[in-house]
């Protein structure tokens, strides 16, 4: 065999040794990580989206009542007012005057803010008491002074509120002439007590509910109370400036 036939033989055995051997497979290709950077980011583009509508949903919330912004303040006065209980309570006092003297026994009490405030003696009415009896009594009461009634004067009506009750108040004022006794401030409701000339009742009582009562019972006595009494005794003077009394 020549050295061409030799080496054509060689190749050709080459050849058959090579497609005989089996093709590999190609190296498989990672398999995508839970990092990826693509699925990352789109989980994150997808959680910030959440995040951005969540946001948008918690500020359009309404805003819960009893906080800042939540319900008016009219809405809530409305119901608080609805909670109160409503009480009526009826007192009776007055003017006492010592005729001979021209002077008036009145009543000073603190208010919260610590002033002194002048006003006239009055208080509740008693079971079975009838206005001017009661006026008799707490006149002697808070003043010391005994008085005897000589004629209506007006009356008051207001409102106030103490604790959880919204109280709706009538006060019954009478005129009366001081028939004995001495200025006493032992009540403990009373802070001072002080005999004040007529003339300066307008200018000293706190109220203006009672001032105006004090110039009809002094308009009153110097028209005769005999015959004004009947004439005005019985209108009544509204007021909201009054304390509880």
């Amino acid at each position: 065999m020549s050295a061409r036939e030799r080496f054509a033989a060689l190749r050709r055995s080459n050849t058959l040794k090579a497609h005989e051997q089996p093709k590999r497979a190609p190296p498989p290709k990672p398999a995508a990580h839970s990092g990826d950077l693509g699925d990352s980011a789109t989980r994150t583009a997808t959680q910030v989206g959440r995040w951005k509508h969540a946001r948008t949903t918690i500020g359009c919330m309404p805003p819960s009542p009893g906080r800042s912004g939540g319900a008016q303040p009219g809405r809530r006065n409305r119901r608080r007012r609805r909670r109160l209980r409503t009480v009526d309570e009826t007192s009776a006092g007055g003017l006492v005057v010592n005729g001979s003297e021209e002077r008036a026994a009145i009543i000073g009490r603190l208010d919260r803010k610590g002033r002194l405030l002048w006003s006239l003696p009055k208080g509740h009415i008693e079971a079975g008491e009838t206005p001017e009896q009661t006026a008799v009594r707490e006149v002697a009461e808070e003043t010391g002074i005994i008085g005897r009634v000589v004629n209506p004067i007006g009356t008051i009506d207001y409102w106030f509120v103490a604790g959880n009750r919204r109280i709706h108040k009538t006060v019954h004022h009478f005129l009366l002439d001081a028939v004995g006794g001495e200025l006493s401030d032992e009540d403990v409701e009373v802070t001072e007590v002080a005999w004040v000339p007529l003339g300066e009742l307008d200018e000293v009582l706190a109220y203006a509910d009672e001032r105006r009562l004090v110039r009809r019972a002094l308009s009153m006595r110097g028209d005769g109370a005999d015959g004004a009494g009947d004439r005005l005794g019985a209108r009544p003077v509204r007021g909201s400036g009054t304390e509880p009394g």
